[in-house]
């Protein structure tokens, strides 16, 4: 029940609902059908190197994703409530791949992430990490079978190894830092040795890179950022020190404003694997949960209703997460009944350099650095534009500067600086291009080309202004990729669309639609019909419905988005 006149949740009524426990039900089930599927991918040949392990989607089988199936199933045999539970069978092949994984960890602790690193402490850190509150919850737990003993000590054995492999180091990415490092603090607590708990610290001086819009290094909305969050949560539990879960509030919060109409997260501007991935927020539900009971933040409590509506929506497993419910039962207990209803919003990130905003049934962002620079979302499908076109080095605008202007407009500028090579003033040393000094060459300068876009929120959707200046001429593109489209219909055009088709379209207006809404776009312009040649590199979106509007530099247009839905139902609703 709401505690704040500031919370955005929707109350359900007067009835209570047991929320938690009903998210606990149907995680309980999701894992059960997790386990029950992984166990017909377990390599049961005595003979073969991987026994006992558990092949992926790749067919390949190593420590880290055997343990991420091992987990579940020692913590479904733990759980009373569990249709597995002290399961002889289960506990035999949970057994083998305990075996599989303690026959693939090096002497020294460490363990190989097979498709790319060896002896590897931050793939060390991942695995051990996914078995310590499974070992927390078996050391806590006042009464063991024979069995638990037995698992207690074999999963405590690969946690102590590993977390003394750690001390090794060694790490490529911001994230792999966190994780080390909290990998280490827990250990330290766990295992008693303030040794691990120091060589966490060494870590930690490098300061956490986190900035104050709440966003990580990597911009990893969809992965990493709630990797980071959950490293600073046991950092945190470990050190007893609160310091390190306020960036996962700062995240957190900041998340509340990444989620699209569709309940998925705004993924475009990562730096890592996730860029541009369909991910749905399972990852966050716990730290909502643990850090909104902790502070008593209404809109992570509403979070955690909010991500198990998507997930009934959508028809998608629950997060993997049971292990925490069985460790922390308070988390199962508590109840809350309220949602957060994402409201209306426009948030400029300006370190992070991305304009996020929410406005009735779509969103839209805007991001500097990007190609891909604006981002239109209204739950069934997605806009994606790019300026592209070919100056020098340059294939398409990246804004080098990006700023809000006063009425709420966002205002893009790139300078592309023309050049040229000139000859040396003195004879070089060799006559190898590749073996001269480039860099020491001088240049002649000019033309520049000028471009300023500016992204303005208007009834409906929003007005995108693009000029060019500087240098007339130039065949430039404004590309418009959808997704999620059926059919596109114009003065000229009326078809229905799979992606693969590429137009050129000059018409006042153009809608792209399906059944559920459709977004209105113009007006077009088509003065020469681009045809990808060697100068152009960027490539189109993948899957996406590519529609051109087309000038010669220097242009002045501005384009039309707006969302059918929103403008129809207020008609209806005014009228």
């Amino acid at each position: 029940m709401c505690r704040n006149d500031t919370c955005q949740c929707l109350e359900t009524g007067k009835e209570w609902t047991k929320f938690m426990e009903k998210h606990y039900k149907k995680i309980l089930k999701d894992t059960e059908d997790r386990v029950f599927s992984r166990l017909r991918i377990q390599e049961l040949d005595e003979k073969s190197p991987w026994y006992g392990g558990f092949y992926d989607r790749d067919r390949i089988v190593q420590a880290k994703y055997t343990i991420i199936c091992v987990e579940p199933m020692i913590t479904l045999y733990c759980n009373p409530d569990s249709r597995y539970y002290r399961s002889s069978l289960l506990a035999q092949r949970a057994e083998l791949g305990l075996s599989y994984i303690r026959s693939v960890q090096h002497e020294n602790g460490l363990f190989d992430y097979v498709t790319c690193n060896f002896f590897s402490a931050p793939d060390t850190a991942f695995c051990i990490g996914f078995f310590i509150p499974l070992y927390e919850y078996l050391s806590k737990k006042e009464e063991r079978t024979g069995q638990e003993e037995d698992f207690l000590r074999k999963v405590g054995e690969i946690v102590h190894d590993g977390a003394y492999g750690l001390l090794e180091g060694g790490f490529h990415t911001p994230n792999h830092r966190w994780a080390i490092a909290s990998a280490l603090a827990k250990c330290g607590v766990l295992f008693g040795d303030k040794k691990l708990a120091e060589s966490a610290e060494i870590y930690l001086k490098e300061g956490i890179d986190c900035n104050a819009d709440g966003e990580f290094a990597e911009k990893s909305a969809g992965n990493y950022n709630s990797v980071n969050n959950d490293a600073m949560l046991m950092l945190s539990d470990a050190f007893g020190d609160a310091q390190y879960e306020q960036h996962t509030i700062r995240n957190l919060h900041m998340m509340l404003t990444y989620w699209e109409p569709d309940g998925s997260i705004f993924t475009a501007n990562s730096t890592r694997f996730d860029k541009d991935r369909l991910v749905y927020p399972l990852s966050y539900y716990m730290e909502y949960l643990a850090m909104g009971m902790k502070y008593d933040i209404p809109e992570f409590l509403g979070m955690c209703n909010t991500i198990f509506d998507i997930i009934e929506e959508k028809k998608i497993p629950s997060p993997e997460c049971l292990i925490y419910l069985m460790l922390h039962p308070e988390y199962r207990s508590f109840e809350y009944e309220g949602r957060y209803e994402q409201p209306d919003f426009a948030r400029f990130y300006e370190d992070s350099g991305i304009l996020r905003a929410r406005k009735g049934h779509y969103s839209y962002t805007v991001m500097r650095e990007k190609s891909n620079f604006l981002y239109f979302h209204n739950g069934t499908s997605k806009l994606e534009m790019k300026v592209a076109g070919s100056f020098c080095e340059h294939r398409a605008f990246k804004a080098e500067t990006m700023e809000i202007l006063a009425d709420g407009t966002a205002h893009l500028h790139q300078t592309m600086r023309g050049w040229y090579y000139l000859p040396f003033e003195e004879k070089p040393e060799t006559s190898d291009w590749w073996k001269m000094d480039q860099s020491s060459r001088k240049k002649k300068l000019g033309p520049d080309m000028e471009i300023d876009v500016y992204v303005k929120p208007a009834e409906g959707g929003i007005d995108v202004r693009v000029v060019t200046d500087g240098v007339s001429g130039a065949p430039w593109r404004v590309e418009l990729a959808f997704s999620g489209i059926e059919f596109m219909a114009s003065e000229h055009v009326m078809l229905p669309v799979n992606g693969s088709e590429v137009l050129v379209i000059k018409d006042p207006e153009l809608e792209a639609y399906n059944e559920k809404d459709s977004l209105l776009i113009g007006p077009g312009f088509g003065e020469h019909r681009f045809t990808e040649g060697k100068e152009d590199s960027e490539a189109k979106t993948p899957g996406a419905v590519t529609v051109y509007f087309t000038d010669y530099t220097a242009f002045d247009h501005t384009i039309r988005i707006r969302n059918r839905r929103d403008l129809e139902e207020k008609l209806f609703y005014t009228s």
